[in-house]
């Protein structure tokens, strides 16, 4: 069988997108999945996005990383999905679908590259000796870094991933640095299992870990850099809960074309 895909990208995280509003895709195969995300034998991917059918909602959003398992939320391919139902003519300028995280709201800018998503509430922040863990959807680890550039995000990433406490569950690994007036992070993704040009949850959890850091309070906007381009995170903070947490960024298609299954 022969199935049309779409290949969009936000800020360098790559996703592959179906339509399966017919659920004519069995998506519960990870052999399929992987095929579909290898770079040489397949498409290509950090991962595989199926928009489906939801009553209630503008659609459902249903995830698998590159490993060909269901992913926790991932926030560019949210951005990506909410742009790919514009092209599609389910929306127009906002949208709210569900993911595997809840609902989500997402606005869209009238040429359809640039969407702001919302992410969910987040009240917990704990520690691991000097790093911040949190949940923006997915698991993080944030980590101030000097020396960002020639970091070996991999290798550090990889291990932190796959210690003790984090191997059973896994965790996303980032590495953050301020420049200028944000941050620049550099993220190991579990499921990918390797660096990412961007994590949209990842990137937003280091938004909300530096505010606590550095005793923020209020309306904050946190511009930060990642290998694939610019992304921005505002939110307000109250000392305790983080609320109206925004991610904004590019959502651009690439490319379309069939492929057998």
């Amino acid at each position: 069988m022969k199935i049309h895909f779409y290949k969009y990208q936000g800020a360098g995280n790559d996703f592959i997108l179906i339509d399966n509003r017919a659920d004519t895709v069995n998506h519960r195969d990870p052999q399929l999945i992987v095929r579909l995300c290898d770079r040489r034998f397949g498409i290509g991917g950090d991962g595989v996005i199926f928009l489906q059918s939801r009553e209630g909602y503008d659609f459902e959003m249903v995830y698998y990383n590159a490993d060909g398992q269901p992913s926790s939320m991932c926030g560019n391919g949210g951005r990506c999905i909410a742009a790919f139902a514009k092209f599609l003519g389910i929306v127009d300028s906002e949208t709210n679908f569900l993911a595997v995280d809840g609902p989500h709201y997402a606005k869209i800018s009238a040429s359809g590259d640039w969407v702001s998503l919302q992410m969910i509430d987040v009240n917990d922040i704990s520690r691991d000796e000097d790093a911040y863990i949190l949940n923006t959807g997915s698991p993080h680890y944030v980590q101030l870094v000097d020396g960002l550039k020639e970091k070996n995000v991999y290798r550090d990433g990889y291990t932190i991933r796959n210690n003790d406490t984090y191997r059973k569950k896994g965790i996303n690994v980032n590495f953050v640095e301020p420049l200028d007036s944000g941050y620049f992070v550099r993220t190991f993704e579990r499921g990918v299992e390797d660096e990412t040009f961007a994590c949209g949850t990842g990137v937003t959890a280091v938004a909300l870990a530096m505010a606590k850091h550095n005793h923020q309070t209020g309306a904050i906007n946190t511009p930060i850099k990642v290998l694939g381009g610019d992304l921005n995170i505002r939110f307000n903070y109250d000392g305790d809960s983080f609320k109206d947490i925004f991610l904004e960024g590019p959502a651009v298609k690439v490319f379309e074309g069939m492929v057998e299954i």
